[in-house]
């Protein structure tokens, strides 16, 4: 076993379960690693289960360029998502900008319903799916604020705070890999200051993340069921708990 597959062993992920992989790949450049050996590790270790990549498209798809295509739009969230989508994915979700690459037994089954809604993270997103099927997500030299599966709480609990209203809604096409062309209504998510940072110290408290280092790069995993009912309890006790005070450290989403 490589280096690479002993960190996913060590993080507790199941090689034959569903993991959702977040990537960033510049510190495994500096660390002198090769994009398709990462991403090869990767499809072997998950070669019994089901292996999901995020390959959202916002900066290509937009009101401007209202055209998503399964095959040809290009992924905007790394180079380790875009090679996953055009060399191993068997399947791709129809969203125009939070679409999700997958490959395994389960991929079909999580990424087919994904525009049947107007939101980008629904209950039947992949994202909304995950904790349903004990899914993992695996975060890999990216930190927590990049940590999709949030949304999918704000959807949820707090819908009309966190989404644009539904006279803002968008109109896509998406084509899938045969040629048939879906209408898909799109409701975006606000641009607010959103502290996802606190998850990940609920979660270390509650001994629920798992963290190692693959050389400089910081690897992290926890089961999506987890960070959903931290999220949707925390929301339920306070709307607007996600939103980021003065002073602290957050991303705009």
């Amino acid at each position: 076993m490589d280096l690479l597959a002993k960190v996913y062993k060590r993080l507790g992920t199941p090689s034959d379960g569903v993991v959702l992989v977040h990537s960033a790949f510049k510190q495994f450049a500096r660390d002198g690693y090769r994009a398709p050996i990462v991403l090869r590790s990767l499809v072997e270790y998950f070669e019994r289960g089901t292996l999901l990549m995020p390959t959202m498209s916002w900066r290509y798809v937009n009101a401007a360029n209202p055209l998503f295509d399964e095959l040809d739009t290009p992924s905007n969230t790394g180079i380790l998502t875009e090679l996953f989508r055009t060399e191993y994915a068997d399947v791709r979700s129809l969203h125009p900008t939070h679409s999700v690459a997958g490959r395994g037994k389960m991929a079909r089954t999580l990424v087919q319903t994904h525009h049947y809604d107007e939101t980008p993270c629904s209950s039947r997103s992949p994202f909304g799916l995950l904790s349903r099927h004990d899914a993992w997500v695996l975060m890999l030299g990216i930190s927590m604020d990049c940590c999709t599966l949030v949304h999918f709480g704000e959807e949820s609990v707090a819908p009309e705070l966190y989404l644009r209203p539904s006279d803002q809604r968008e109109t896509y096409s998406c084509r899938d890999r045969k040629g048939q062309v879906f209408e898909v209504t799109l409701r975006r998510h606000r641009f607010l200051p959103r502290d996802y940072f606190q998850f990940q110290d609920q979660l270390a408290g509650e001994g629920k993340l798992q963290v190692a280092r693959i050389g400089n790069t910081t690897c992290r995993a926890f089961r999506a069921v987890d960070m959903v009912r931290i999220v949707t309890e925390a929301l339920k006790q306070s709307p607007d708990a996600i939103l980021a005070k003065p002073g602290q450290r957050y991303r705009m989403m």
